[in-house]
């Protein structure tokens, strides 16, 4: 009787915290489709607000600038992340004691505190309002959590297992791609994501790095609702439009996304 008990009350709560997080979410969808410019909820959806929101703010472009950028920081930092984790995870590189925390140091530096000289700087080179300058400063910001992500994984690893691929001739780079690598996919793909979200919600650095044809999709999403400020629902449409990609991503991954954050909590 007090399992059912539990078990009934269990659901409740849960059922209550769900509704408390879906309701914004649901609220926010239907001022999307609402032919209302207060974007109050209506029986009749308006589904051409997400046709005016894509061509007034010219989200084609500037979604694919995102994309461009986005692909790019998450197959190279990832790339980077993996061999660094497992050069500090695995092989345990000479200096570790000191390379380690100094690649810490790179997540603890906060991007406002720097942006200014960072901007002077790229400018010198002629990086600013330019796609590379934004990957490269993206890079250099998400690689120190990836290393320290995927170290954290390669050590969840049995040593035996490293050892017995030794022993039957495998070279540092065979045991990364064919052993090690695909035990930790979890930790992989959650990094993939993390690293996604992270770069295609940036608006800051794009603020301050690009402008005109090189807008990311964030900037350009702030412009439109500069522009529609009294048209509720139109702002919550292109709202919709610019997360769409991460929600997206999301829902392929949930279950990979829940098991890579598992796994991350493993000891060193």
């Amino acid at each position: 009787m007090s399992r059912n008990v539990e078990k009934i009350t269990n659901y409740v709560v849960l059922s209550v915290m769900a509704l408390i997080v879906l309701w914004p979410v649901g609220t926010f969808i239907a001022a999307a489709l609402s032919p209302d410019r207060a974007g109050r909820p209506s029986v009749e959806l308006q589904w051409a607000n997400f046709v005016t929101a894509w061509t007034s703010a010219e989200f084609a472009r500037s979604m694919t600038v995102s994309a461009v950028i986005t692909i790019v920081v998450v197959v190279v930092g990832v790339l980077l992340a993996l061999l660094g984790g497992y050069a500090f995870g695995v092989l345990g590189i000479v200096g570790e004691r000191v390379l380690f925390p100094l690649v810490l140091l790179g997540m603890m530096i906060s991007l406002e505190a720097i942006i200014v000289p960072l901007y002077y700087q790229f400018r010198s080179v002629g990086l600013t309002d330019n796609l590379l300058g934004v990957m490269l400063i993206h890079l250099g910001m998400g690689v120190p959590f990836g290393i320290f992500w995927m170290r954290a994984a390669f050590r969840s690893l049995p040593r035996a297992v490293f050892e017995s691929a030794e022993l039957d001739g495998a070279g540092p780079f065979r045991m990364l791609w064919s052993i090690a690598t695909p035990n930790i996919m979890p930790a992989v793909y959650t990094l993939i994501l993390l690293s996604f979200m992270w770069t295609w919600n940036d608006y800051f650095l794009s603020l301050v790095f690009l402008h005109g044809d090189n807008q990311t999709a964030t900037v350009a999403l702030g412009v439109f609702q500069g522009k529609y400020v009294t048209q509720v629902n139109l702002m919550a449409a292109g709202g919709l439009i610019v997360a769409a990609p991460v929600l997206i991503l999301y829902v392929i991954f949930q279950r990979r996304f829940i098991s890579g954050m598992l796994a991350g909590a493993v000891k060193e």
